[in-house]
């Protein structure tokens, strides 16, 4: 991957590594068809001047309206409120821990897609890697819930791994802000009627407020315009990775933050899952060419000596 490419994945495994504590605590004071909305309306709020400013917003959501309209209900309007819904009943820990599994999820439904990308041995093992650390991570966190939470989670899941590849081969053209402004907007819309008759009586508190800020400037504006030029710098399924590595983001803010132990099992999780990352999201090698008898052909030059390519 390019220098670009590994700024962008560092920048989202960490700022989608906080939304799940984000979410834990907005989930207490407000329903999460009411977090949903705030963070999609404010998302799209600061992001429409910039869209505005490039021309041919109306053009483009005209003319791929269809593709974008899946890409929003997979990847938003769906997995947003089932992840949202989950954490009332989940740990932010346990939620962040099953997204994880979005890298091979992706490997799979891109087979489906006719876009599968080439998986060497070296990002298989990656692949494997990852997945080890985040099961040493997920054998003693995975507590509480209910069997409705997890299956929600895993729609989110299977949402998240999906619509990337929508996004890779139908709107690869389209630039950032005209695809994601459009997306957040409509689905702050979807919400906007059962935010409005679930909202608490009295204003929330600072706490949830805060964490609704971040959620729609940080873990939603920002993050969204730098994952998509992940997928466009990476591909779907390399930039799917980072699911990887929010888990560790997850565990090092309770450490930081709340005091959290940073136990041997978590330091070897820690080290599985960077370098599954590395491994993942190498570049395959290319085929090394090879000279065949009967591909060798004769050209005659201008002075009339042959030579062969």
């Amino acid at each position: 991957m390019t220098a670009r490419g590994w700024f962008l994945f560092s920048l989202m495994g960490v700022v989608w590594g906080v939304p799940y504590l984000l979410i834990k605590v907005a989930v207490d004071e407000l329903s999460p068809s009411a977090v949903v909305f705030a963070r999609c309306a404010l998302g799209a709020a600061l992001l429409l001047p910039f869209a505005l400013r490039q021309p041919g917003l109306v053009r483009t959501v005209r003319t791929h309206w269809k593709p974008m309209l899946a890409f929003a209900v997979i990847e938003i309007v769906g997995p947003w409120y089932t992840l949202t819904d989950a954490e009332r009943h989940l740990s932010s820990s346990t939620a962040g821990l099953l997204i994880a599994g979005v890298p091979i999820v992706a490997v799979l439904v891109s087979r489906f897609f006719g876009a599968a990308e080439s998986l060497g041995a070296r990002r298989l093992t990656g692949l494997a890697l990852g997945l080890a650390g985040v099961g040493v991570l997920t054998v003693p966190h995975l507590t509480g819930g209910d069997a409705f939470s997890l299956a929600e989670v895993l729609l989110t899941v299977v949402g998240y791994a999906t619509a990337p590849l929508i996004a890779a081969r139908h709107l690869k053209d389209v630039p950032t802000l005209h695809l994601i402004t459009p997306c957040l907007a409509l689905a702050a819309l979807v919400y906007a009627p059962a935010a409005v008759a679930s909202r608490p009586a009295a204003l929330p508190s600072p706490e949830t407020l805060t964490a609704l800020a971040a959620l729609g400037v940080v873990c939603t504006a920002i993050a969204f315009v730098a994952f998509l030029e992940l997928i466009k710098e990476a591909g779907p399924t390399r930039a799917s990775v980072i699911t990887y590595v929010n888990p560790a983001v997850a565990v090092a803010a309770g450490a930081v933050f709340l005091d959290e132990r940073l136990t041997p099992t978590v330091l070897a999780a820690f080290a599985l899952i960077l370098a599954g990352s590395v491994l993942a999201t190498a570049a395959a090698p290319g085929p090394v060419p090879r000279r065949v008898p009967w591909s060798t052909r004769q050209t005659s030059r201008a002075d009339g000596r042959v030579e062969s390519p």
